[in-house]
């Protein structure tokens, strides 16, 4: 699978503060790369190191699989479009007018405004002379991915894009870059601190921490982490055992000192019949499930005590 972006030990430093700290990380083509932190913890310098606003201290990165030669990476980032903490949008100027500017800019077609406004649910903003300024938060966002879906990017950087947004600009952010990756295949690097909101569109995840990324995991994975447990204990664990892996031969199983685990949905009232049809003697049921929360706080804390 081809990488978009792959970083080989990054470091940032500002004064004694590392603010990235030996960051190997990992982006596929086609990827929603979730890039999750608390606020300072680096996700921001890192996405300033990859768009060139600023230079790392050491290490490097490729872009499409071009390394990290001056030349060859300027020429590769015509490839991203990024919005780094706030869009770059003319607060004066109406939506037709900010998409002009940057149609000369990056020399393209003033025709192209109208299907780019479509494509971000503006196309209403077309003939309204409305400034930027009077946008809503989540207006303000869906115009500055027009502008940047205007450079054609195949990589797009989102730098906290729900930051502030009421429930429906989060919907309709959301929905925007599914959309853009299913039909355009655009890959994705989303940073952010709201882990369950990422969850809805993420197939990729990077932990991180202090500067450092402690955990790159795939969404499938981490579903596979946060999964229902339902615990069964037992006066005698073998015969639990046996009973369960007869009757549903396809349930995830793992065994237990006092019994066993399932994990996944399953079929509670299916499974008490069986095990009560044997005869054996239950002593508890425990059920649980760890959420993207609790993960992500496992993953942080297991780095601090480590």
């Amino acid at each position: 699978m081809e990488n978009v972006l792959t970083t080989y030990q990054l470091k940032k430093r500002y004064g004694k503060h590392m603010a990235v700290n030996g960051v190997d990380m990992h982006i596929n083509r086609g990827d929603i790369y979730g890039f999750v932190g608390e606020n300072g913890s680096g996700k921001t310098t890192i996405i300033r190191l990859i768009t060139g606003l600023i230079f790392p201290q050491s290490g490097s990165f490729e872009l499409f699989g071009i390394k990290n030669t001056e030349k060859a990476i300027n020429e590769a980032r015509r490839g991203i479009g990024a919005i780094v903490e706030n869009p770059s949008i003319y607060l004066n100027m109406s939506a037709y007018d900010n998409l002009k500017q940057q149609c000369i800019l990056l020399g393209k077609d003033e025709k192209q405004i109208l299907p780019t406004l479509k494509e971000v649910g503006l196309e209403n903003l077309y003939y309204e002379k409305k400034k930027a300024g009077d946008f809503s938060l989540g207006m303000r966002q869906r115009l500055g991915i027009a502008m940047a879906l205007l450079g054609e990017p195949e990589f797009l950087i989102l730098d906290e894009p729900m930051n502030g947004l009421d429930p429906a600009g989060i919907v309709g952010i959301r929905e925007l870059i599914l959309r853009l990756n299913r039909e355009r295949g655009i890959t994705f690097l989303i940073s952010s601190h709201i882990l369950t909101e990422l969850s809805l569109v993420a197939t990729k995840y990077g932990i991180i921490s202090k500067g450092r990324l402690l955990k790159e995991i795939t969404a499938e994975q981490l579903h596979q982490e946060c999964t229902k447990t339902t615990t069964f204990s037992a006066a005698d664990p073998n015969a639990l055992a046996e009973c369960i892996r007869s009757a549903f031969p396809e349930s995830v199983m793992k065994r237990t000192n006092e019994g066993v685990s399932l994990l996944g949905d399953i079929d509670l009232n299916s499974i008490l019949t069986a095990i009560l049809a044997e005869n054996i003697k239950l002593l508890s049921i425990n059920c649980s499930q760890t959420s993207i929360e609790e993960y992500y706080l496992s993953v942080i804390g297991g780095a601090r005590n480590g």
